[in-house]
């Protein structure tokens, strides 16, 4: 009686564990030709930014007077077969290739239009002729300058 209490154990155990994997794994999609299910690809992905060491919360934040690189991981990417685009920015200086601290193989410097209002916006990159997409944020514009005649703190423009 032990012995097959032992052995219904590890089966149900065993059970367990498959369904799990088959869980995590997601369904299987079968190949056309009728044989065993073709296994998923490489995930792709896109992004604006990334978090650094020393700052956090930069990933799909547009950051006004920065440098801000559009990134993506795109099997097969090479000149000409991944692109970014979005109605807000401008991408130029392309490169392929792995990237330090980031799952990302093709990269772009993302300039963002004149005169973009804050708000969400669309950022796509399309790969091996599909369209992966991101939201990212501009936020408002900063005042770059002290409007002429404005009272400064601290100059005793105020003092009477």
């Amino acid at each position: 009686m032990r012995k097959r209490a032992v052995f219904v154990a590890v089966a149900a155990i065993g059970a367990i564990g498959a369904a799990t994997v088959a869980a995590v794994a997601g369904p299987a999609t079968a190949a056309a030709d009728g044989q065993a299910p073709a296994r998923p690809g490489p995930a792709v992905t896109v992004q604006l930014n990334l978090d650094t060491a020393a700052q956090h919360g930069m990933v799909n934040e547009f950051q006004r007077g920065e440098a801000n690189v559009a990134l993506a991981q795109c099997p097969g990417a090479g000149a000409g077969s991944a692109s970014f685009s979005s109605p807000v920015l401008f991408f130029e200086h392309y490169n392929f290739g792995p990237h330090v601290g980031v799952e990302a193989n093709v990269s772009a410097d993302a300039l963002l239009l004149t005169d973009t209002p804050a708000g969400r916006y669309p950022l796509t990159v399309n790969c091996g002729g599909n369209t992966y997409r991101a939201t990212f944020t501009v936020p408002a514009a900063q005042v770059d300058r002290v409007p002429a005649g404005a009272a400064k703190a601290g100059d005793g423009s105020l003092a009477e």
